[in-house]
């Protein structure tokens, strides 16, 4: 997918709770172009070790990887899961959860419309001024079993957000991409199972796991990473 001559790649469907639903790289601002290129050639094993099982097993699911402007320039939009949930409990996280029947096939446009369901469900946007821009590949989450497909979007038009059902969501909030570059908030996340992987400490809190891991890789690949000293480690709580 590329700027050139403002192509456009469209996925419709017309069944669903969304109606049509497509992903469209036109209007967007000059400084998601390093993401669009990122999102065109990215390759699986690139993202993540963790890949779907080659059984097809797991619970195909969609997260809303979303980009605004803020008053400090790019930013992220991220909730902060409920401590009362069964899997990943009081975790940051993107928004997003498993698919419905209602979405679709999950190999065409079902993960864009879960991701915006679902992202509505829990935040309260109005998925009408989300732009998605781009489909990163399907990643495996092992300790829940969710096949996740990752949604890159636009939030062209910025509307009200904020927890929509305390049960399952503890609180909604953004974070500058400057912040999340920052080598200062930077750390590498320890699990007691042995498992390390990156961690961003913005907003207050520790962001780590699945969507730490996305975000690392779409700063490398949009060559937005700056270094960080990966030797500073962060340990984790057994319970995480």
């Amino acid at each position: 997918m590329t700027r050139a001559g403002e192509e456009t790649y469209k996925m419709h469907e017309q069944s669903g709770r969304h109606g049509e639903v497509s992903v469209s790289i036109d209007g967007l601002p000059d400084w998601l172009d390093p993401v669009v290129r990122a999102a065109d050639t990215v390759q699986p094993h690139q993202l993540s070790r963790f890949l779907p099982p080659e059984s097809g097993r797991g619970r195909q699911s969609a997260v809303l990887v979303l980009f605004g402007e803020g008053a400090r320039g790019p930013e992220l939009l991220l909730m902060e899961r409920a401590g009362t949930l069964r899997s990943h409990a009081g975790q940051p996280s993107f928004p997003g959860g498993a698919l419905d029947p209602e979405d679709g096939d999950p190999a065409t446009t079902g993960p864009l419309r879960a991701a915006l369901r679902e992202a509505e469900e829990e935040t309260g946007l109005d998925p009408s001024g989300v732009q998605p821009f781009g489909v990163l590949p399907k990643l495996y989450i092992p300790v829940s079993g969710f096949v996740v497909t990752p949604v890159l979007g636009w939030w062209r038009t910025p509307s009200a957000v904020g927890a929509v059902d305390p049960a399952e969501t503890a609180r909604v909030f953004t974070v500058p991409v400057v912040d999340l570059t920052d080598p200062a908030n930077r750390a590498t996340a320890l699990h007691p199972s042995g498992h390390a992987g990156p961690a961003f400490m913005v907003e207050g809190t520790l962001v780590w796991g699945f969507t730490a891991g996305v975000i690392d890789r779409i700063l490398h690949f949009s060559g937005w990473e700056r270094p960080w000293d990966r030797t500073k480690e962060v340990p984790l709580d057994w319970r995480a």
